[in-house]
C-alpha cells in the first residue's frame, strides 16, 4: 500500500505545476478568497460490486479535481471531477463468467470486472477547528467504458486480455457518500482522507441487486487556496 501512495504523490506533483498555471489562467484571483479552493485529488479506490459470487475488492488508483466552496462558517460544498476512476471488482467466479457471457481461458489467472466512470461527488463537509473535517452526500457516476480483464502470470509469461461489456452497464450511477479527513501543516497544507460510497442504480442491466461501493482512500493537493482559512 505504501508503493501506491508514493506513485500517487509523484503524479500529483507532476499534475501540480501544470494545474496550477492553467487553473490561474481560467479563474484568476477568484481563486485568491476565502471562499474558495481548488486543487487536485487523487487516491486508491477498493471497490466492489453487489450481487456477484466474486467478493474481493478491486484495488485501482483515481485522478481528478476537486472545489471547495464555503457556505457559511465552518460549512463547505465539496464538488469536483474524478476523471480517471474505475470501479468494479475481482476474482470473479465461474458463475459470474457465465452471467457476464466471457470467454474462459486454458491458462490459469485471475478475472476481474472493470467500469469506467465520471465520478462527480456533492457533498456538504464541516471543518473542524484542530483541522478534521467530516462530510457527507451523493455522488454521481457516467460510465464510459467497461471490461472483464483476464491476468495470468504462468512461469514468467504474463498475459492481459480484455473483453468489453459496456453494453451490459447501465450508464448513469448515484448514491450516497460519507467521509472524514485530516489536513496538514496546521490547516494549510494537503488532506488525507477515507471516503465511502454505495450505488443505488444497479451495475448491469439484467441484474437486480448488482449496486456498486468503494472505499476511497484518497490525497487532496490544494492548488489555489484562500486567504482567509475560516478555521
Amino acid at each position: 500500500m505504501r508503493k501506491y501512495f508514493i506513485v500517487l504523490g509523484l503524479l500529483l506533483i507532476g499534475f501540480n505545476a501544470q494545474s496550477q498555471v492553467l487553473i490561474s489562467l481560467l479563474l484568476g484571483d477568484k481563486l485568491n478568497t476565502g471562499g474558495l479552493e481548488f486543487g487536485l485529488e487523487g487516491g486508491i479506490n477498493l471497490s466492489k460490486v453487489s450481487g456477484l459470487d466474486a467478493n474481493k475488492r478491486l484495488a485501482t488508483f483515481n485522478l481528478g479535481f476537486y472545489f471547495d466552496i464555503r457556505l457559511k462558517n465552518q460549512w463547505y460544498l465539496n464538488t469536483g471531477v474524478l476523471v480517471k476512476s474505475k470501479l468494479g471488482i475481482d476474482q470473479l467466479s465461474a458463475t459470474d463468467l457465465n452471467f457476464l457471457q466471457t470467454d474462459v481461458y486454458e491458462q490459469e489467472g485471475d478475472y476481474s470486472q472493470v467500469i469506467n466512470y465520471f465520478l462527480v461527488p456533492a457533498l456538504a463537509k464541516y471543518k473542524f477547528k484542530g483541522h478534521l473535517y467530516l462530510e457527507g452526500g451523493v455522488q454521481f457516476g457516467l460510465m464510459t467504458n467497461a471490461w472483464v480483464e483476464f491476468n495470468s502470470d504462468v512461469e514468467g509469461k504474463k498475459a492481459r486480455i480484455r473483453e468489453y461489456n459496456k453494453d451490459m452497464m447501465n450508464r448513469l450511477d448515484a448514491g450516497m457518500m460519507v467521509g472524514f479527513g485530516y489536513r496538514l501543516l496546521k490547516g494549510t497544507g494537503m488532506t488525507l482522507g477515507l471516503k465511502y460510497y454505495y450505488g443505488f442504480v444497479d451495475v448491469y442491466k439484467d441484474k437486480a441487486g448488482s449496486k456498486n461501493s468503494s472505499l476511497f482512500l484518497k490525497m487532496n493537493i490544494p492548488i489555489g487556496a484562500g486567504k482567509e482559512n475560516g478555521e
